[in-house]
């Protein structure tokens, strides 16, 4: 999909053949052209339409183009086309709001370069006056891991980013949907364009429906001009609509036509406007068992259910955890200037708890546990304020019932054994759990015979 592909373009061009001749070429660019030789007949297409660009006469049977200028520059870029090639007349029709001007005969490859430049432009005052109205920095994430779970993850992203396809993400709260999301964005073709992010469940629904969708002025009380939703500041590029299982059914209607025809209308409008972001959308909660009771839209379920990735999570990777905490104390900003590292101690209840809050517990227990550890350089069990004797997993349990008086070396093997089975076998990660060296993990293994497969 081209960043400008089959946008709107109005041309007002009482020449019926320069007319002609101007939406060819348009068409050709990949644009969707619409021409009128008359300016009443583009008001009226502008009643029920919002092209990306207009292209106008400076010179109109039935208007002053100056005077049009003035009404139209605020609101859509203008490319002038005037017959009279001198400055006071290209200066007076800047000055009046038109964003570039050409001069007729025009050149069809002067006029490709002007249209893309002002459109390109329009996009980029777009994407600024979005960044300048969301003035929180924009943090670059990255799905942290090597685990076989969080792999076959990855592998799904890598398989759907480039083709533009509406993404389900599934998972726990905190298993990081969002992470996920913008490694779609990232390593697509709409990387180039906004990421706009919303979470479905923090405004009330006309709140959340000017929001999505923008509004006009007057739409409501309050409305006192124009705004766009994110949709439009989404334009080209990706809108991530989290937990989208807590929308109404009004909205559900709404966000259903954009998915089936890419178009939408702003609260209060009446023109249909083109929906150019790519939507994925992600959720907690059991989207196909609310479709069958009735309380998510089913015909919505099955245009989102088109690609699904599940996050797994944390207590089914826990491979990733010593990864996770790594990539927290070093680019969260959390140790500030003392490089911290963890305990073995500590490192084995966190890879032995079970994280119910899974990646965002673990975030912001390391952030408690590096602001109490203060100047230490080692965080330790006490600084991370859990439970240190974590319920296990069924069949997992690390049980002492023994026959007999067992030796400290049948413990020993026993808890080998057991940890062996939590961590699947991974000898770094025993290592570290356990407070030994990987050498001495690997001499246990050999020695217990433990080096065929865990499960």
């Amino acid at each position: 999909m081209e960043p400008h592909a089959n946008k709107q373009v109005l041309v007002i061009e009482d020449d019926r053949t320069f007319n002609q001749l101007l939406c060819k070429q348009l068409t050709r660019m990949g644009l969707s052209p619409t021409g009128v030789q008359r300016w009443g007949d583009g008001q009226e297409f502008l009643r029920g339409n919002e092209p990306a660009l207009v292209l106008m006469d400076v010179q109109l049977p039935d208007g002053d183009g100056i005077e049009i200028l003035r009404e139209l520059g605020s609101q859509f870029p203008v490319i002038v086309l005037t017959a009279f090639g001198s400055v006071k007349n290209a200066v007076n029709a800047i000055k009046s709001g038109a964003a570039e001007y050409l001069i007729k005969p025009v050149n069809l490859d002067e006029l490709e370069i002007t249209v893309n430049r002002v459109l390109e432009n329009a996009h980029l005052r777009q994407d600024w006056q979005f960044y300048r109205s969301r003035s929180k920095a924009v943090r670059k994430n990255f799905v942290v891991g090597h685990s076989a779970p969080i792999r076959r993850v990855m592998e799904m992203v890598d398989a759907v980013a480039p083709t533009g396809t509406t993404v389900l993400i599934q998972g726990e709260s905190g298993v990081g949907k969002e992470l996920v999301a913008r490694e779609i964005h990232e390593r697509s073709f709409f990387a180039k364009r906004n990421y706009v992010a919303l979470d479905c469940c923090t405004l009330q629904e006309n709140l959340f429906e000017s929001e999505l969708f923008g509004h006009e002025r007057g739409s409501f009380t309050g409305a006192d001009r124009q705004k766009k939703g994110l949709i439009e500041a989404a334009d080209g590029g990706t809108l991530f609509l989290d937990e989208i299982g807590e929308i109404t059914a009004a909205i559900q209607a709404k966000l259903l036509r954009v998915l089936e025809t890419g178009q939408f209308r702003r609260l209060g409008g009446t023109k249909d406007l083109l929906a150019n972001a790519r939507i994925v959308a992600a959720t907690n909660r059991d989207l196909g068992s609310m479709a069958r009771l009735g309380t998510f839209r089913q015909d919505l379920f099955y245009r989102l259910n088109a690609f699904v990735i599940t996050v797994p999570p944390l207590r089914e990777r826990r491979d990733d955890i010593p990864d996770i905490i790594e990539h927290f104390i070093h680019h969260h900003g959390f140790s500030r200037r003392i490089d911290k590292t963890v305990s073995p101690n500590a490192m084995r209840v966190m890879m032995t708890y079970d994280w119910p809050g899974n990646v965002r517990e673990l975030r912001n227990v390391m952030e408690r546990a590096i602001i109490l550890s203060r100047d230490e350089t080692r965080i330790e069990v006490d600084h991370l304020g859990l439970d240190v004797k974590p319920k296990p997993p069924p069949g997992e349990t690390f049980d002492f019932d023994m026959d007999g008086e067992p030796t400290l070396e049948d413990l020993k093997e026993r808890y080998m054994r057991y940890m062996y089975r939590k961590l699947r076998g991974h000898r770094s990660n025993l290592a570290r759990a356990m407070g030994i060296s990987e050498r001495n993990t690997y001499r246990l293994i050999r020695r217990y015979g433990l080096s065929s497969d865990p499960e």
